[in-house]
């Protein structure tokens, strides 16, 4: 990502720097992929190391929903049970060994502090408004926000809102922007649907917290919770600079790529991750091939599955699905527009659509959770005759 520099740090890292006390701040590499990844240099007020009580917290079980078939899934998200603070009460409704996909409606405020120690996560606002305060500054969200969380970021998400809802995507392995869109020397290039401009870095306005009392973080490590705290605000740094620190992309800022003929997914794709990839898909002009047909053709996902979030608008290739749902294809059969769509298309201009789209390289599994919200007539939706279902 894009080099940034917040607070107060010293002209030479690895150097003294001193406190107006004249106690030394304490510098902190925050990094990924060992030393040789992106990082960033923290210079906190108190030793973040020094916590003064452990605690070992829940354990994270995800229950697998063991359908035994194979075929395509609606998860109607829209009813999903609200409940909880933005953290706890997430809901992971599809997963595998690269990658957890959830939703949440929180109602509940954190009390605590965060710090996700196995996932780089990617939260994408659905509904609410409000802001990040992590380690690295505040971040404010709203309505489109894809909002990046390194792993081992401490941080808050705090709601001002009171209807709220996000999609969540926790990733094993890191999270960045397609290589194709930036240069060698990771500068966006010309023909990138989004650039630098469109990126929104940590204010320092409320950087640097000096308080005393008992304050925990609370860390996702190992298949469990478990719970630092510490007599210091963990939120102490008084500058930092680096590659690596939470960042902010709203998906109205996308440019969709057009051609004479359908373009296929991977002109959406906004962001990739180990052995998956998150498309944006956005209003845009269709075809301009005299002879076009601007529904996606059906397509078999051999190699990967299809996992759809519709945010808002008029789904061109779909019916029955509403904002918030959640349709997953898996690899393995084949899926196009539904019944009158692909006929139905020819001679149209352009969609007003937004939506999510996660391909995963590896099969997903369901989870129980998942099996609560989901249609299971959906598999028929390509019958013309909706009487013959299941006939």
């Amino acid at each position: 990502m894009i080099y940034h520099q917040l607070g107060k740090i010293p002209h030479k890292r690895h150097t003294q720097f001193r406190r107006p006390d004249g106690e030394l701040y304490q510098e902190h590499l925050f990094g990924a992929e060992g030393f040789h990844g992106s990082s960033s240099l923290l210079y906190h007020h108190n030793a973040p190391t020094r916590a003064i009580k452990v605690e070992q917290g829940d354990e994270l079980k995800i229950e697998k929903w063991d359908e035994g078939m194979l075929r395509h899934h609606h998860l109607r998200t829209a009813n999903i049970a609200e409940g909880g603070d933005p953290v706890i009460g997430r809901k992971v409704l599809l997963y595998n060994n690269d990658v957890q996909i959830g939703a949440v409606r929180p109602t509940e405020s954190m009390d605590y502090f965060y710090k996700n120690g196995e996932h780089d996560e990617l939260l994408f606002i659905h509904q609410g408004e409000g802001y990040v305060q992590s380690m690295f500054g505040r971040l404010d969200f709203g309505y489109g926000d894809y909002i990046f969380i390194p792993r081992g970021t401490i941080y808050q998400i705090v709601f001002e809102t009171e209807q709220n809802r996000m999609l969540t995507v926790d990733s094993t392995g890191p999270i960045g922007v397609p290589d194709r869109y930036v240069s060698d020397k990771g500068q966006f290039l010309e023909n990138s649907p989004f650039c630098e401009r469109d990126i929104r870095r940590p204010t320092g306005d409320t950087l640097f917290f000096d308080e005393a009392g008992e304050f925990e973080v609370r860390i996702k490590k190992q298949g469990r919770y478990t719970s630092y705290f510490y007599d210091h605000h963990p939120l102490d740094v008084v500058g930092w600079d680096g590659y690596l620190y939470p960042w902010i992309f709203n998906i109205k800022d996308f440019e969709p790529i057009t051609g004479r003929v359908h373009q296929p997914p991977p002109v959406h794709q906004t962001f990739k991750g180990h052995n998956y990839v998150v498309c944006s898909f956005c209003p845009r002009k269709f075809d301009y091939h005299p002879k076009s047909i601007p529904a996606p053709y059906a397509h078999s996902n051999v190699d990967s599955d299809e996992v759809l979030y519709y945010v808002e608008g008029d789904f061109m290739s779909r019916e029955g699905v509403e904002t918030a749902s959640i349709t997953q294809h898996p690899g393995g059969i084949p899926h196009g527009p539904h019944p009158g769509k692909y006929e139905g298309s020819i001679g149209k201009e352009a969609t007003d659509e937004y939506a999510v789209m996660i391909d995963t390289f590896r099969p997903l599994h369901l989870t129980t959770e998942a099996k609560k919200i989901d249609d299971d007539s959906y598999p028929y939706s390509w019958i013309d005759d909706k009487k013959n279902k299941k006939n």
